[in-house]
């Protein structure tokens, strides 16, 4: 008996019944589960929840309230009627982006500061000094910026690519990650350019962003997508985007390269179920902002101590 489809939300034949003590009454991403669940409890209907091995959430209810649960569920459905297959992008506003843009802004503001100098010139990536140990550099670089303006605009591009990536997943799986590649990148260009060379700005972790976003919608094309070219819209378009917006004046072009190719390597760590079907937030993405914070905190403790 067939229980879902892939990239399929729940319909009328997704519902299912057998004659065990409780029944399975409902299939769907979490986000559709959720709502289920509370209209069931809102209706004192009691009800269980699990996770399917193959991906989806299930909800299950006593066989003498099957009837009852599916009436509700059924009324619930006609006034919200379920969305489109694996939707487009939201054009929703997310306060997740506003946790990694705060990591950033913070040390900025302390450097535009009257006593900023020092973060600046311990904070910097400079190709020669990272090379003879100040392994902070690529890190603490990443929130740091020359002006204003360029932090303005960091601040806003950023938003933007983060924002859209947080409507596929939670941005706690892939803050630390993104942090990690972004330094990885600065440390990749003073490896190739080794002397007279600094840099500064989070443009890197937009970038690699940009770059993740762009292999996690690559994933989530189906499969019976007609044609090369729209089977791989995502990652022309992204390419795109990351060349029209890393040819700026005074951009640092190598690093905005080697941060958009090791992003696309991010957009690999979560696993495929969670993109289609979501997930509960939990004490693990608490762990796992607390570790992104530390990651920065980490870098100028070592630039200073």
């Amino acid at each position: 008996m067939k229980l879902f489809t892939p990239f399929k939300r729940l319909v009328i034949s997704d519902i299912v019944k057998d004659e065990n003590e409780e029944k399975l009454i409902a299939i769907g991403d979490y986000n559709i589960i959720r709502d289920y669940s509370l209209v069931l409890a809102s209706q004192e209907i009691e009800h269980r929840i699990e996770r399917s091995e193959r991906g989806p959430f299930v909800i299950y209810v006593q066989a003498g309230l099957f009837e009852k649960a599916l009436e509700q569920i059924n009324l619930y459905k006609t006034e919200n009627p379920p969305k489109t297959e694996n939707p487009p992008l939201s054009a929703k506003l997310s306060l997740q982006p506003l946790l990694i843009l705060t990591a950033i802004t913070v040390p900025t503001l302390i450097q535009f500061s009257n006593r900023g100098s020092a973060w600046y010139h311990q904070g910097i990536s400079d190709a020669e000094k990272i090379l003879t140990g100040d392994w902070w550099r690529p890190i603490t670089a990443l929130t740091l910026h020359g002006d204003a303006h360029h932090l303005v605009s960091n601040l806003v591009s950023g938003y933007i690519v983060l924002n859209l990536l947080s409507f596929r997943i939670s941005l706690s799986r892939l803050a630390l990650p993104l942090a990690i590649a972004s330094a990885l990148a600065n440390f990749l260009v003073a490896c190739t350019i080794r002397t007279d060379f600094r840099s500064l700005g989070f443009s890197t972790f937009v970038f690699c962003a940009l770059g993740t976003l762009s292999t996690i919608e690559f994933r989530l094309m189906p499969k019976e997508s007609s044609g090369l070219l729209r089977r791989f819209a995502p990652l022309f378009g992204a390419a795109s985007l990351a060349v029209f917006l890393g040819l700026g004046e005074n951009a640092d072009i190598l690093a905005h390269f080697y941060g958009f190719i090791l992003g696309l390597a991010v957009g690999l760590l979560p696993k495929k179920k969670q993109l289609l079907w979501g997930a509960p937030f939990g004490k693990s993405d608490l762990i796992l902002w607390t570790l992104f914070f530390a990651f920065f905190f980490i870098a100028w403790k070592g630039a200073f101590f």
